[in-house]
């Protein structure tokens, strides 16, 4: 069924005019910022395929962005590219890990195999495909840089336009990414939450899909993750005894808890994993709420959150989905920690020097988490699996 039609809003709602600066930050922004590149138009000739597709692939990508071929067949063509492209990421055995720490059978779930590069394609992807079934023409959402990565790309795959909101004292360094796509990006002032309401704001008054996490949309998202859970099942064929989990809004660790969750309750695996969190150092509602043993995240003090080109990833004041995850930590004794900026790139480095693997620092906070359990009271020998993510 085709999305009802919104009344014509004025062109731009007051949260997306462009950010006055003084004199003087405005070199400082500039020289921060990428170079613009042109926006390639959804259905351009001249756009370039954005990855590597087999024939096969390539054919769907056409019937995909054609707006003359009906819906279903576009449908059908992205969804081949999904299935094709996005998931199955490597469960790796971390043996020089588990001889550096002394703790046994670590497993890292690296999602640096997906299109962009992070798990952010998953939800991207399958937003995509929900948003071509129900009929929009484009997408929106508000990003620190990853997750707008993602949509851009799918966005691009699919035929679907997309707008992307950013907090303009973010330090993303994949706003090309996303303008090669032809993803059309917004500055405005404010955090990262702002950015969220001006997102969905928009997608009300003028009638687009909305990607953002908790919105009207937020299952999808948690079913995509979910298939994290399936993909380490297969491999290990039950469930680690914890699995750690970076966290900013906490979509992905409620996504994966849901998706163990139903294997068990379907009597595939013969416990629940524990859940371990990480973030940021005192910049995130779950890690405080968790640590504090309350019921229901808090609200942080949106002046005391201060991002830097390490933490952005993670830090924010309101965990959108906190309370899901805080659920799962608690219902699965669980437990979270803080990693400061240091940490974070020391295990980076360390997991680059001793797996090969090349990751987002912000990435490594369950890693943390979990080592630093160990290192406190050494864990039981048993499994472990830390979700990591490619280089952003």
């Amino acid at each position: 069924m085709e999305p009802a039609q919104a009344p014509e809003p004025p062109e731009e709602p007051p949260g997306l005019q462009p950010v006055v600066a003084p004199k003087e930050e405005k070199q400082a922004q500039a020289e921060r910022r990428p170079p613009k590149l042109h926006a390639l138009p959804p259905n351009g000739e001249a756009a370039p395929t954005p990855i590597n597709l087999t024939a096969e692939m390539a054919e769907c990508l056409e019937i995909a962005r054609d707006h003359a071929q009906r819906r279903e067949d576009r449908l059908e063509a992205f969804e081949d590219i999904l299935d094709s492209e996005v998931g199955d990421s490597d469960l790796l055995r971390a043996r020089n890990i588990e001889r550096s720490t002394g703790l046994r059978q670590v497993y890292l779930k690296f999602e640096g195999g997906n299109p962009t590069g992070t798990q952010k394609d998953r939800i991207a992807f399958a937003h995509a495909v929900d948003a071509l079934r129900q009929g929009y023409d484009c997408m929106t959402l508000a990003t620190c840089g990853n997750y707008g990565a993602a949509v851009a790309l799918a966005a691009y795959l699919s035929g679907l336009e997309c707008e992307i909101v950013i907090p303009e004292r973010y330090h993303s360094k994949r706003i090309h990414e996303m303008e090669a796509r032809g993803a059309r990006v917004h500055w405005v002032q404010g955090t990262y939450e702002d950015a969220v309401r001006i997102s969905r704001e928009r997608a009300e008054t003028k009638g687009l899909y909305d990607a953002n996490p908790g919105g009207a949309n937020e299952a999808i998202q948690l079913w995509a993750y979910a298939e994290i859970a399936y993909e380490i099942y297969d491999v290990l064929r039950d469930a680690p005894k914890a699995i750690a989990v970076p966290v900013s809004n906490g979509t992905t660790l409620a996504g994966i808890y849901r998706g163990f969750y139903r294997l068990h309750r379907r009597g595939r695996t013969s416990r629940m994993p524990m859940f371990v969190a990480g973030s940021a150092r005192q910049m995130n509602p779950i890690v405080d709420a968790s640590q504090k043993g309350l019921e229901h995240c808090q609200d942080l003090r949106p002046e005391a959150i201060h991002e830097t080109e390490v933490n952005e990833p993670l830090v924010n004041w309101h965990s959108i989905d906190g309370d899901h995850a805080l659920y799962a930590i608690r219902e699965t004794g669980g437990w979270a920690e803080q990693a400061s900026d240091r940490k974070m790139q020391d295990v980076t480095r360390m997991l680059r020097r001793y797996q090969g693997l090349n990751v987002l620092p912000a990435s490594t906070a369950g890693l943390i988490a979990l080592l630093a359990r160990h290192e406190d009271a050494p864990l039981a020998s048993d499994r472990y699996v830390a979700v990591v993510t490619g280089k952003g």
